[in-house]
């Protein structure tokens, strides 16, 4: 047998030229670096060890001044450092294209725009959508603010002081002058 095919059909399919496989494919992968036949299950790079793998890869390197992407694909032997300062000196180098400001919040890449933008009214930090609560955030005056009130018991004070302001008003009847007496029907208690 040849290349590839059964013998009923000797031209179909190429079996793969991985050194361990060999399986007849009947949709088989040409490496763009070796230019070798592989089957499914190594036709990465990867799998079949290619020494060619980088050659049609473009590499890039980012300023920190600009954000610019740089590609150093056509720069062999030439170090990273010394291609970003070649950028530096060249005036296409402008800080004031740096990226957009990004969520604060750690592991949040948001970027903040107009409309997704939320301003924190105890820290005054700008932050996403997702993390516009103080909770979310960490925000450090909201977080305080709200443990002091609840261990001090400053919420359990203004309950009290609104209950005592209602004494001998009956919530439910206000703004009707309806008597006094019992309801009729016995109520209903849901347990």
């Amino acid at each position: 047998m040849a290349s590839g095919g059964t013998e009923a059909f000797p031209d179909l399919g190429k079996h793969c030229q991985h050194s361990d496989c060999h399986q007849l494919d009947f949709l088989p992968f040409t490496c763009q670096g070796c230019q070798k036949v592989f089957c499914l299950e190594h036709r990465s790079f990867k799998s079949h060890a290619c020494k060619n793998s980088d050659h049609n890869s473009r590499k890039v390197v980012v300023c920190e001044t600009c954000s610019m992407s740089i590609e150093t694909t056509g720069y062999v032997g030439q170090e990273e450092d010394a291609i970003l300062k070649k950028h530096q000196k060249s005036g296409n180098c402008d800080p004031t294209k740096k990226k957009k400001p990004i969520c604060p919040v750690k592991r949040c890449k948001e970027v903040l725009t107009f409309s997704n933008t939320s301003t924190c009214k105890t820290c005054h930090i700008k932050v996403c959508l997702k993390h516009r609560f103080p909770a979310d955030h960490a925000c450090s005056r909201g977080v305080s603010a709200s443990s002091s009130s609840v261990a001090d018991g400053g919420w359990k004070n203004r309950f009290l002081a609104a209950l005592g302001s209602r004494a001998g008003q009956n919530c439910a009847k206000t703004g009707s002058s309806r008597s006094t007496s019992p309801p009729s029907t016995p109520s209903v208690k849901a347990y």
